[in-house]
This record gives structure tokens, sequence and C-alpha cells, in this order.
């Protein structure tokens, strides 16, 4: 495998990964992308790949579809699925909120085998060995509940993913579009208003946080609306500006199969073939 055969893959590849985490983000497409020959067997690939964006949006499409309870088994005993994640997580290279991201789908997968009072064992010894990986600079994760005004379709949602992924400390994030609701995990050193910030840059939307009162309700609070300082990720490549961006026309396809399986199992067997195109010489 020479070097300059996956350079010239590289926007391909990264276009198709960000199309399966867009399907994957929707419930209705979760179990036909595991049911998929091809899919898990390309994501885990992509695990390895030289890219961190592509890595990240890799490990984003399988926690959405370790979301899914019925997919866990068939998840965690997908070949070198297991053995990939902790790659990633023990790798020097990985990117903190990338190896959190990591350690996050592979509990999930973990405790899928075991009973309740096994798992929460197991997931506390994970956690404990996640937190000598990623050494003490990586404190707690913590997770944010926020109600966006204006999440009401998926191009919406690609602009408030965007949003989030270019703040550092940002590890995963889950949408329940219905309830115009997205829950993110971030790193416990990051403030709560910087995901308001951002999601108010995009303009057409309005973040307030999802509290538990002492009695149990759940209010609304809204952020400050002093803007906070946001440090920009880094670690991760630049996106593509928009205009020689390969996946511009495809997500135009990608809103419109949205909800539909049908929709999507034709675009999975188009993603398939590219993956076996790529990876299987």
């Amino acid at each position: 495998e020479e070097m300059n055969s996956t350079m010239s893959e590289e926007p391909d590849a990264l276009s198709v990964v960000n199309q399966l985490r867009d399907l994957a983000a929707d419930p209705l497409n979760r179990r036909a992308i595991v049911q998929d020959q091809g899919c898990l067997p390309g994501l885990i690939l992509f695990l390895d790949h030289p890219n961190p964006q592509v890595v990240h949006s890799a490990l984003l499409a399988l926690r959405y579809l370790a979301e899914c309870r019925a997919n866990r088994e068939k998840m965690k005993s997908e070949l070198g699925m297991m053995l990939s994640l902790q790659n990633v997580i023990q790798k020097t290279t990985t990117p903190g909120e990338t190896k959190l991201l990591a350690s996050e789908v592979y509990d999930l997968l973990q405790a899928s085998s075991l009973s309740e009072a096994e798992s929460v064992t197991e997931l506390n010894y994970r956690r404990r060995k996640a937190q000598f990986f990623l050494g003490s600079t990586n404190k707690r994760a913590k997770t944010v509940v926020l109600h966006i005004d204006g999440l009401d379709d998926s191009s919406r949602r690609n602009l408030c993913e965007e949003a989030l992924l270019k703040i550092k400390g940002v590890i995963s994030f889950t949408f329940q579009m219905a309830v115009q609701r997205c829950v993110v995990r971030i790193r416990s050193d990051l403030k709560a208003e910087a995901l308001a910030t951002a999601i108010a840059s995009t303009k057409v939307m309005k973040a307030q946080q999802v509290v538990k009162s002492e009695s149990g309700e759940e209010m609304l609070v809204p952020f400050q609306d002093t803007p906070v300082e946001v440090e920009q990720n880094t670690d991760l490549p630049e996106y593509l500006p928009e205009d020689e961006s390969p996946t511009k026309e495809q997500d135009k396809a990608v809103s419109r199969v949205g909800s539909h399986p049908e929709g999507a199992a034709s675009w999975l067997s188009t993603a398939a073939n590219f993956l076996s195109r790529s990876f299987y010489w």
C-alpha cells in the first residue's frame, strides 16, 4: 500500500465518512447501516486513517450506531472493532477529544454482553483504565443538554454539528430532532456557554440549557448574551471551503434520503462500493 494512493483518496474518504455519520445521526437508519455488509468494516478501517478528521467522524458515526441497543452485539463482534478502538485510545498522537469519544464507544459496546450489575463494574474499571491512557490533563467529561430553537431539519443539524465540531473540548453529540435538543459531551474544563456562542454564530439558531430542578422538573435556562471566547479546535484540519467541498452536492441528496430507510439503503450500497474499492486490495 503506497502512501500516495491514500493521499489521492483523502477528500473521498472524508466525504464518505461524513455521509455515513449524517445517515447514522438519523435513528431510522441505524439498523440498516449495521446490517449492511460493507459499512461497519469500512468504518473500522477509517479508524486507522491518517487524517484525524476522518477518524473523528468515523467515531461519531459509530457512536450514533451504538445508541441503538440492538446494534451493539453485532458491532462488538465485528472483526477488528474493539482492537481498533483500543488503538485510537492508546495512540499518543490521538487528540484528547477523539480519545474520549473512542473510549465512550468502547464502553457502550463492551457493556453490551454483560448483565446490568456486571456492566457497571466493568464500565468503572474501563473508565479508570481510559483515564490512565488519557493522562491527568483530561479531566472527566460532562454532559450538557441544549434546547436549540431553529433546529428543525437536517441542514440545520449539519450547521449545528459543524459549529460544535470547531470547538476545542467537544467530544460527541447526539441530536434529538423531534424535541429540538442536542446532548453534548464536553471536557469538564470547557464552559457550556461556549456551545451557546457557537450555535448563535450560525445566525439561525439559538441555544438554551436544559437543567433539572431539585424536584426533578426540567427547566430551560437561557445563556448570558455576552459571547464567550471560543477556543478553536486546532487538532483537526480545517474544513474544505464550501465551494470545493466534495460533499456539497451529495449533502442535498442526503437530506432528501434522511428518514427513508429505502433511500438510505441505496445510498449505503454506493458507500459500500466506495469502501470496497478503497480498502480491499
